[in-house]
């Protein structure tokens, strides 16, 4: 599939990140600085420390965050552009699951609804049974609403809680 890496408009993105391995806020902090100059305006969630989901054995605890800023890469380019980072900072993929240095997703791109798979899903698939992901995404944009159920952050994340 051709894809064209820029589009004309910036687009409002949500990304969540992920450290279990090494020092993993510094990653955190490495892979944010790395997102410049494709994607800017960020606003960047606390650190939050969790127990991982869906990593065999007794991996490390990890540290999340999420942030949202604007692009004018396309989706297809930004992921491209979160897989690089990834390999930048030491990520490696032994197999699925395994902890990781750093993990980027693309959580939301403005309003779209993206299913190329495997390749690319957007919004994350498994974005709204995760706490880990949707706290610290409430934290910077509560008030976003998922294209997919019309709910915002904010109440998705408080469903989860109940």
């Amino acid at each position: 599939m051709n894809h064209e890496s820029r589009i004309t408009n910036d687009v409002r993105v949500a990304i969540a990140l992920g450290s279990n391995l090494g020092d993993r806020e510094q990653h955190l902090r490495d892979a944010v600085a790395a997102l410049n100059p494709d994607v800017v305006d960020i606003r960047l969630s606390r650190f939050y420390e969790t127990e991982p989901v869906d990593m065999p054995g007794q991996p490390p605890r990890i540290i999340n965050a999420a942030l949202t800023g604007t692009t004018t890469l396309d989706p297809h380019a930004l992921l491209r552009r979160l897989l690089a980072i990834e390999t930048d900072l030491g990520r490696q993929r032994p197999y699925p699951g395994a902890s990781r240095t750093v993990d980027l997703d693309v959580i939301l791109y403005g309003d779209a609804v993206i299913d190329d798979a495997p390749e690319l899903r957007v919004p994350h698939p498994r974005f709204r049974e995760r706490a880990f992901v949707l706290e610290p995404l409430a934290e910077v944009a509560g008030d976003w609403i998922d294209p997919v159920t019309g709910k915002s952050i904010a109440e998705l994340l408080a469903a989860l809680r109940r």
